[in-house]
């Protein structure tokens, strides 16, 4: 049926024109399927559906469909006759399963109501990350909703990462993900080529989902070897986190095809700036160059210029590279393995501005005042080569006046090096005066051993070569976001919102007990965390109170509605900079060459979505590497048990506190258990433990001395007890006088 001939019914649909711009013949959106079903106010079978919002025989089918996605998706349910009902007419709540280690677990509703608890008994028909429809049965002793599970709707694990175990001939695998607390159960099969050891990391494929009545069953289809084999922690890592780690045959033919250098035909329509010497500087162990910098002097101010690796020239819509990086999101960095978004020749080749190669770049050339203000700025398509590779140290060694350059190459860069930190001081200060906050947090870096176990870890220091290159990138991300603004062209724009009213009302009641106040009343800004933080710099409980106000803001994301960027102080902001490795900077990039072109983007899938996808995958990257940072970390501790560390408490829960040691940069637990012989009563607002006959207080922050106890590997989790060779100056209270009788 052509869009022109669809009936008013059709028309009447609230969201007819987003699904005429998804979809060249729409169907009916779920909006109106729910508001018909809501209008009529009873069950209504497939052939109901169908006249009622007027379905054509041709489009039966994928109309059939997409209630098969409403169901999987809990937004519909089928009665036992067949028809099509309402979960909420049914007191049925629809979301996904959320498991604990300790095998209970709870539903999250997709409306955002209350999280409903499930009791082991329920969890055993389900398994993590499932979805289901689950009808409240009452409360448990905790206050908190309890139901029971009335239909599984989507299953979402078919693959599982775990250890093998043997006993008495029967095989299990058990998850690695501690989320999924039942143990897979694998039948002998005489036919099978893979002969299992127990202790040995395998892939198992459930064939058999849980039930009420039994456990899962699977089959192993990939022994990835013994759990301590060097880097079996990655191996586990990317299979637990279903990160994508091997390109598919069609992205690596496309890759294949691209070509080795920048080709003649590739000039057309592009600034020539070979003779301009733009630099690139990075970390010492840095193979894939994002940005190249050139600054001078331009009046009283300057003008800057940035260019990016024109990731969007080779990686075009529609290509299965282009599915691939959207699909990955951004490129996942462990110790010592990179798992790239993109293929090693256009990421470390074609697109990586290595020193005197023509390279293709999107820059931005921005003229800045001498008060740090960005003025004019142009967005153009250019061809260049870096005249330099450099360092953070050594550009830091030439600036402190430690070293000089030692050769013509760096000799010739060294004035544009010079402008680019008056430059910076320029952007620090207007940074200032914008009101950003600039949190002070010490980030480590681990160093590794021939076998690749750690050695050692250290504090990463920051000079000011890094902060130049910062600055830099904050400047050409605001002109970005500027420039799609100004032209009307949606984008995906990096966000970061306040802080929730919750978070601000308990950020002021501990910020009360120490006689301090967060100024701009409801709705506080930028400056006014920045303010605060200014004034606490010189007391001795800075780390604590930076801590509790770090804590109190949300995580930013990628969304098509810009709401500015809290943190940063802008009121818009996107990310241009970093194309190699992130997927949302390449999709400003085909933005930003649309405008210019005089047209409109518009990707394959809508903005929101893909918004919603590439926060996922950075949050996916980021638990996936913190799995392996603290496998590392307990295999490095295991040798030390025993030994006695002083450190400072850098979480306190209502199981206990943790605490990150002085001289290793390694946080474990002391449970609750261990405080002492007292009852601790947990305060989330003051973060922390008080003692109720002892007065005894633990709090965010406090300095303590603790004895390594344990270091599991199976559940990575690093144990101390306290050692109380000399009593606790800090936190600790009198105990309350006994009333007389």
């Amino acid at each position: 049926m052509s869009r022109k001939k669809l009936s008013k019914i059709r028309r009447a649909d609230p969201f007819f024109e987003r699904e005429s711009q998804r979809y060249e013949f729409p169907l009916p959106s779920r909006e109106y399927v729910s508001q018909v079903l809501t209008d009529e106010g009873r069950p209504l079978a497939f052939a109901d559906l169908v006249k009622l919002l007027d379905i054509a025989d041709g489009e039966r089918e994928m109309f059939q469909r997409r209630l098969g996605a409403m169901e999987r998706e809990g937004q519909l349910l089928r009665n036992r006759k067949g028809d099509y009902i309402l979960p909420e007419r049914a007191s049925l709540t629809a979301g996904r399963i959320q498991g604990h280690p300790d095998g209970y677990g709870f539903l999250v509703p997709d409306d955002g109501s209350a999280d409903i608890f499930l009791d082991q008994r329920q969890m055993g028909k389900v398994l993590h990350g499932d979805r289901a429809l689950v009808r409240v049965t009452g409360t448990d002793r905790k206050g908190r909703p309890e139901g029971s599970i009335v239909e599984v709707t989507e299953r979402v694990n078919t693959r599982l990462v775990g250890r093998v175990f043997i006993e008495h001939g029967v095989v299990i695998v058990a998850p690695e993900n501690k989320r999924i607390s039942q143990d897979i159960l694998v039948p002998p099969e005489k036919k099978s080529k893979l002969k299992v050891q127990s202790g040995q990391v395998v892939m198992v494929e459930i064939i058999e989902q849980p039930s009420k009545f039994s456990q899962p069953i699977g089959r192993v289809v990939e022994v990835l070897g013994n759990y301590a084999d060097p880097g079996m922690e990655i191996e586990i890592a990317l299979r637990k986190h279903d990160l994508p780690f091997e390109f598919s045959k069609a992205a690596l033919e496309e890759n294949k095809k691209m070509p080795d250098k920048v080709r003649k035909a590739d000039h057309k329509g592009r600034e020539d700036l070979r003779s301009l010497p733009l630099v690139t500087i990075d970390g010492e162990t840095a193979r894939d160059f994002d940005d190249a910098v050139y600054c001078e002097k331009q009046g009283r101010g300057w003008r800057l210029v940035v260019a990016i690796a024109d990731v969007s020239h080779y990686v075009r819509p529609g290509m299965a590279l282009d599915k691939e990086a959207l699909e990955r999101g951004n490129s996942v960095y462990f110790p010592r393995r990179v798992i790239p978004m993109l293929p090693e020749k256009l990421s470390n080749g074609i697109c990586s501005l290595n020193p005197d190669v023509e390279r293709l770049a999107m820059v931005c050339d921005m003229s800045i005042s001498a008060a740090g203000k960005i003025g004019k700025y142009r967005f153009y398509p250019a061809v260049f080569r870096s005249h330099a590779r450099l360092t953070y140290n050594k550009v830091w060694s030439w600036l402190s006046g430690e070293k000089q350059p030692d050769n013509e190459v760096d000799r010739k860069v060294l004035p544009q090096v010079r402008d680019l930190y008056k430059l910076y001081a320029a952007l620090h200060k207007a940074r200032g005066q914008r009101g950003a906050i600039d949190f002070e947090t010490t980030e480590t870096q681990m160093l590794f051993n021939d076998q690749g176990k750690i050695e050692n870890i250290v504090p990463v220091v920051r000079n000011d070569a890094h902060r130049i290159i910062e600055e830099c990138m904050l400047a050409a991300n605001v002109c970005a976001s500027d420039f799609l603004a100004e032209h009307k062209q949606t984008c995906l724009y990096r966000i970061h919102e306040g802080p929730s009213e919750e978070k601000l009302r308990n950020l002021r009641t501990f910020l009360g007990e120490f006689g301090l106040a967060l100024s701009g009343g409801d709705d506080p800004r930028a400056k006014d965390y920045a303010a605060l933080l200014e004034k606490i710099k010189p007391r001795p409980d800075f780390q604590l109170l930076q801590t509790v106000m770090l804590r109190s803001l949300r995580q930013a994301m990628y969304s098509p509605d810009n709401v500015g960027h809290f943190g940063l102080a802008y009121e818009h902001y996107t990310h241009f900079t970093s194309p190699i490795r992130r997927y949302p900077d390449l999709l400003v990039h085909r933005a930003i060459k649309a405008v210019l072109a005089g047209e409109k983007y518009e990707p394959n899938k809508p903005w929101d979505d893909i918004g919603l996808q590439c926060s996922a995958t950075e949050r996916r990257a980021d638990e996936a590497t913190r799995d392996v940072e603290n496998w590392l970390k307990t295999f490095f501790m295991k040798e030390r048990i025993g030994e006695v560390f002083d450190g400072t408490i850098s979480a306190v829960t209502a199981f206990g506190i943790f605490v990150a040691l002085d001289s290793v940069y390694i946080e474990g637990l002391v449970h609750v258990s261990e405080l002492g012989q007292d009852y601790f009563q947990f305060d989330n607002i003051k973060h922390q433990m008080l003692g109720e006959r002892s007065g005894e207080r633990f709090r965010l922050g406090d300095r303590v001395r603790v004895k390594l106890v344990r270091a599991d590997l199976e559940s990575n989790k690093i144990d101390f007890v306290l050692v109380r060779d000399e009593p606790r100056a800090v936190g600790r209270k009198k105990p309350a006088a006994k009333r007389r009788p």
